[in-house]
């Protein structure tokens, strides 16, 4: 039988007194198309960031790729088959350009010069980003920096996306764009959004996670 991409089983976590995740399972097939909604507060980035390894849970197990992962080093290889776009694109971009911004990653997968120009230049083809290759990360707008985010992550080529708001200050045709995108270029994603219309166009399935569970 087929074995989840992400596994989370009982999942609890707290941030202090306050639990925000209660006896919380899930699992990620390859080729599902999640969708995650719920009120500010509910834990749905707390979600992506415990398959990322970068919060730990009060208690459960979190299995990815068919392995338990608990310490720091078993989510070296989960960061790099796994991208998180994160819902504050500041948190994402910290090289002085564009360029720089899209080539980090893939130059920390070992690729090479060459290489890495080559994804640099498709990736922004894809998102329509041609021309920003040499742009001052920090003079873009907000919908750029959301862009370049992406672009980051896309470069990475990852197994599975974990998209944290991913339309939040998008016009209507970055929007469209990223739909797009979304559509025949990714084939495994978890999608955490407020806006209804962008997970209906981009999901087989959704969650609605309130008070540390998922609703019935």
């Amino acid at each position: 039988m087929k074995k989840p991409l992400i596994r989370l089983k009982n999942i609890y976590f707290h941030y202090d007194d306050r639990e925000v995740l209660n006896n919380l399972s899930l699992d990620i097939y390859e080729g599902d198309r999640v969708g995650l909604m719920g009120p500010n507060g509910s834990g749905k980035t707390t979600l992506l960031y415990i398959i990322m390894g970068l919060l730990k849970p009060s208690s459960g197990t979190v299995e990815i790729f068919g392995k338990i992962r608990q310490k720091e080093k078993d989510f070296i290889e989960v960061r790099q088959k796994i991208g998180l776009l994160f819902q504050d694109s500041d948190s994402q971009l910290f090289c002085p350009t564009v360029k720089e911004d899209i080539a980090f990653g893939p130059l920390n997968l070992g690729k090479t010069k060459e290489e890495v120009l080559q994804i640099v230049r498709e990736t922004c083809e894809i998102l329509g980003l041609r021309g920003f290759e040499d742009r001052l990360t920090y003079k873009l707008s907000h919908g750029e920096k959301k862009l370049i985010a992406l672009a980051t992550v896309i470069a990475m080529n990852p197994i599975c996306f974990l998209l944290d708001e991913p339309s939040s200050g998008l016009d209507e045709k970055t929007t469209e764009r990223l739909l797009e995108y979304l559509k025949t270029n990714t084939k495994t994603y978890l999608v955490v959004s407020h806006d209804k219309d962008f997970i209906e166009k981009t999901t087989d399935k959704v969650y609605f996670l309130e008070k540390g569970k998922f609703l019935s």
